[in-house]
């Protein structure tokens, strides 16, 4: 009987170091509840194992039946049945990521969400103000409150768990940005710092020039000029926009985003800013500039320090970009 029982032992052990019939990665879900032979079943059905018996008899020697976690796990080539076995012991299940940018909008993280795999979606009829009431969001506006970057998440991970994440992430985010500001700074909160960060998303990638951007608007608001950002036009714009931004737009529609219109910040931010565009609006460069606009050749923004030097530079990028449409075919 001990020679049978080695035997047995001896078995089972290569059995458990084999490797699984997967040639490439796959997934498979277990659900809650599932008993062993229900598992066995699963395996059997998508041609993971061998020998099924003797897994089988390796779960009884294991005593692993209570232990079995629900989720979605990835199997990889070259895993062996005990690693297997292991995984979902332990819930190690399989792990997904959204990566969500810096500047982007709340609707383009609802499209991103919406089809990115294995999310459980509960906020398909929500408007933005019933999402931000749920995440317990100030000012029942979303935008501008969620961190972006690279999220994990498991399968069954609802979308409301996904940006309760990013909202909280964007709170410890703007508060280190918040304490560590400069003083004297014409911001009045964090929720304006927040909005302000996210005029100089939009206005620059670049990050040498995000504390320069930073540093105009901080000179605009002490002096009491309108910030004149062309994003925040953009954003309150009732029609889709069309990549060209004219006259009527800047200096007609009056919106609660229309800094060439209205006096100060905007009534929102209008996109989610990154910990870069945070730290270049609590801590921006001391200059004396009033005026950016994007550089003839591209690569970044020209500064001025009054009108009339403004002006020859627009002058050089308007008649820059004429050019380039004459040589056009």
């Amino acid at each position: 009987m001990v020679g049978a029982g080695s035997l047995l032992y001896g078995q089972l052990t290569h059995y458990a170091n084999s490797l699984l019939s997967v040639k490439e990665p796959q997934l498979i879900t277990i659900n809650a509840g599932s008993t062993g032979k229900q598992i066995l079943r699963l395996l059997q059905t998508q041609r993971l194992i061998k020998h099924p018996r003797l897994l089988e008899w390796l779960w009884r020697v294991q005593r692993p039946q209570a232990q079995f976690k629900a989720g979605t796990y990835r199997i990889e080539p070259g895993m062996s049945v005990r690693v297997l076995l292991q995984q979902i012991q332990q819930g190690q299940e399989a792990q997904f990521t959204l990566r969500f940018v810096e500047g982007s909008y709340y609707q383009q993280w609802l499209n991103i969400i919406k089809t990115a795999p294995y999310i459980q979606h509960t906020l398909t009829i929500q408007s933005a103000t019933a999402v931000a009431q749920i995440l317990g969001i100030p000012n029942l506006s979303i935008e501008g409150w969620l961190f972006p970057d690279t999220y994990s998440y498991t399968a069954g991970t609802t979308d409301v768990e996904l940006l309760r994440r990013a909202y909280q992430r964007m709170q410890q985010q703007l508060m280190v940005a918040w304490n560590g500001r400069r003083s004297q700074l014409p911001i009045h909160s964090p929720y304006e710092l927040l909005i302000l960060a996210s005029l100089i998303e939009k206005e620059t990638a670049i990050a040498d020039e995000r504390p320069v951007v930073a540093s105009v608007f901080i000179n605009r608001l002490r002096r009491g000029m309108r910030l004149q950002s062309d994003p925040t036009v953009i954003y309150g714009l009732e029609k889709p926009y069309n990549g060209f931004v004219s006259y009527s737009m800047l200096l007609r529609q009056t919106t609660s985003h229309n800094t060439y219109r209205i006096k100060g910040l905007p009534l929102t931010p209008i996109a989610m800013p990154g910990s870069a565009a945070l730290q270049a609006a609590a801590q921006p460069t001391e200059t004396d500039y009033l005026y950016f606009v994007v550089k003839p050749e591209g690569g970044g923004l020209h500064f001025s320090l009054d009108y009339s030097a403004h002006c020859r530079a627009v002058n050089i990028y308007r008649n820059a970009k004429k050019s380039s449409r004459a040589a056009l075919p």
